[in-house]
C-alpha cells in the first residue's frame, strides 16, 4: 500500500502541472464565452474590441509566469515597429511561448499572430480563444496578409516534433523547413530568432522510443504526455533581426529566392542555436535552473 501511495503521487507530481495548464486554458476559453455572450460581441476575434479581455488574460498568464517560473523577458527593443517573423526554440509544453505573449501585450500592446501545427486546431472547445489569442494554421497566404497589414507573426520551424523529441541538449529539429524563409522574402520582413532559457527543465517528455517516433511520423498527432512542471527559472531572449535587404529588386529575388531562402534559413537557425548556446548550460540541468531562480547577478 506505501509503495503503490509513494508511485501514485510521483505520478501526480509529474502530471499535475501540466494538467494545471491545460485547465487553465480550457477556463479561459469558457471566460471568455461567457464575455461575448453577456456583451454580444461579434466582432472579428483580432479586432480590438477583444483588447480589454486580452488584458485580463495577459495579466493572469503574467502573474502565473512571475509567480511559478520568475519570468524575465529580455530583448523586447529588437522587435522591429512594424511587421516581421519571429522564429523560436519549441520546448515540451510552449509554455514559456504564452508568457511572452502576455507580457509583450501588457507591455507594447501588441498581438503576435502565432502559427500552430494542425493538431491544435482538432482540440475540441477552444475555436474562441484561439482566434482572439491570433493562433492561425499559418498557410503562406495567411502568414502573408497578417505581415501585409503589420502584424508580427511567429513561428517554431522545429514544431510539435521539436518539442516531442529534442531534449536537455536542446537540439533544433528543423529538418528542411524553409517555409518561413520564403514568406519573410517574399514580405520583405526581417526575422526575429527567439529563446526561453531552461524550457526542457521546466517541462520534460520520455526518452525518444522508435515506437512513439514511427506513431508520430505516421500520424502527426502527439501521443506522448509532457510531464515535469517544476518552477525553474525561465528567461526569454529576443535576439537581434536578421534584416531583408532592401536593395534586392523583385526580379533578382525570383532569381535568387531558392538560393537566397536556403541562406535566411540557415542564417536563421544559427542565430537560435547562438541564444542556446549563449545563454543555456547544455545538457540542461533541473537542479541548476532551480538555483537560477535566486540568482540575482543574472537580472
Amino acid at each position: 500500500i506505501i509503495i503503490g501511495s509513494l508511485a501514485i503521487s510521483a505520478i501526480l507530481v509529474f502530471f499535475i502541472v501540466p494538467l494545471t495548464i491545460v485547465f487553465f486554458i480550457y477556463l479561459t476559453n469558457i471566460l471568455l464565452l461567457i464575455y461575448q455572450r453577456n456583451n454580444e460581441v461579434k466582432a472579428d476575434p483580432l479586432s480590438d474590441v477583444w483588447n480589454s479581455v486580452r488584458k485580463t488574460i495577459a495579466s493572469f498568464w503574467d502573474i502565473y509566469a512571475r509567480i511559478w517560473h520568475g519570468y524575465e523577458l529580455h530583448g523586447v527593443k529588437n522587435l522591429p515597429e512594424g511587421p516581421g517573423i519571429i522564429v523560436y526554440y519549441h520546448g515540451a509544453i510552449p509554455i514559456d511561448y504564452l508568457y511572452f505573449l502576455s507580457r509583450l501585450f501588457l507591455w507594447k500592446k501588441r498581438l503576435v499572430l502565432s502559427v500552430a501545427d494542425h493538431f491544435v486546431f482538432r482540440l475540441p472547445g477552444l475555436k474562441l480563444l484561439l482566434g482572439v489569442t491570433g493562433v492561425m494554421p499559418g498557410t503562406r497566404e495567411e502568414c502573408l496578409l497578417a505581415l501585409k497589414n503589420g502584424y508580427l507573426v511567429s513561428i517554431s520551424p522545429g514544431g510539435v516534433r521539436e518539442a516531442l523529441f529534442s531534449d536537455e541538449s536542446y537540439q533544433l529539429m528543423w529538418g528542411n523547413r524553409k517555409g518561413f524563409a520564403e514568406v519573410a522574402l517574399e514580405a520583405k520582413v526581417p526575422i526575429i530568432p527567439m529563446y526561453t532559457q531552461n524550457v526542457r527543465e521546466g517541462y520534460r517528455m520520455f526518452k525518444e522510443r522508435r515506437f512513439f517516433r514511427q506513431l508520430y511520423e505516421s500520424t502527426r498527432l502527439p501521443f506522448t504526455p509532457p510531464y515535469g512542471g517544476l518552477p525553474v527559472k525561465f528567461r526569454t531572449y529576443i535576439g537581434k533581426p536578421i534584416p531583408y535587404d532592401p536593395n534586392i529588386t523583385t526580379e533578382e529575388l525570383v532569381e535568387k529566392v531558392c538560393k537566397g531562402k536556403f541562406l535566411f534559413s540557415f542564417q536563421t537557425k544559427t542565430a537560435v542555436q547562438a541564444l542556446i548556446s549563449k545563454h543555456q548550460t547544455i545538457p540542461g540541468s533541473i537542479w541548476k535552473a532551480l538555483l537560477e531562480r535566486f540568482d540575482k547577478r543574472r537580472k
